[in-house]
């Protein structure tokens, strides 16, 4: 006997489209700074028995209605339960360090706080890709700036960032040559997007910027190391 045909069509799954949606439910759809220290919990391979803090800059909520954790993290603003790398990291919980308390997700308040501003100030989609949103940079990030390999790098503080209509996140730089006032501010002429002038950039903590500065030499190995490609 022959197999018996299904009442219903086959039907094709386009797999293209099926991960631009599921790319497009995680784009950020708005930003809460973090001002009440709390702290993005990590470990190293190389030290299994040592946790390292690290503040968190922003709470992002995504298209999917989930709350995650921001912190600068080497060439991006990243989530903080993506950081998971052997060599540089990888993410264990977030740290209230008033209470010391250890916990796996991102506090209520916040997820209240962005849900309550998205529903606000909710934003028509269109074709172009638009400024949604700008905070301010409160951890004193600063930059590391590379247009060329073989040219001089340069270190720059970070003023802000900027999310876009699609999700993306770009550090706010200051040409100091056109600033004329200060201190430097969000809505100042002087500054920039970051990918805009650099080809590469990395981001640090305000006390790494400042041995790379200071031109440490155990700070400058690592930092070579890291941002210069294997052959």
């Amino acid at each position: 006997m022959g197999a018996s045909q299904s009442p219903r069509s086959a039907q094709v799954i386009d797999l293209d489209a099926m991960r631009k949606r599921q790319q497009a439910q995680k784009h950020l759809v708005r930003l809460a700074p973090e001002l009440d220290g709390l702290e993005m919990v990590y470990q190293l391979a190389a030290s299994p028995d040592t946790y390292y803090g690290m503040p968190v800059l922003a709470w992002g909520l995504r298209e999917d209605g989930h709350v995650i954790g921001l912190v600068p993290w080497m060439e991006t603003l990243t989530a903080c339960h993506e950081v998971d790398s052997q060599e540089n990291g990888y993410f264990i919980g977030y740290r209230d360090p008033e209470t010391e308390e250890i916990f796996d997700t991102p506090p209520d308040h916040k997820y209240h706080e962005l849900t309550a501003a998205a529903e606000y100030f909710e934003y028509e989609a269109s074709g172009e890709v638009t400024l949604l949103q700008q905070i301010p940079d409160t951890l004193g990030t600063h930059a590391l700036c590379m247009n060329d390999p073989d040219a001089p790098w340069s270190m720059k503080p970070v003023y802000g960032w900027r999310l876009y209509s699609d999700g993306s996140i770009d550090a706010l730089l200051a040409d100091e040559l056109k600033a004329t006032m200060t201190p430097i501010l969000l809505g100042d002429a002087c500054l920039y997007s970051a990918r805009t002038r650099h080809q590469s950039v990395y981001f640090f903590q305000r006390h790494i910027a400042n041995r790379i500065l200071e031109e440490d030499p155990a700070t400058l190995e690592a930092l070579a190391m890291m941002i210069v490609p294997s052959e």
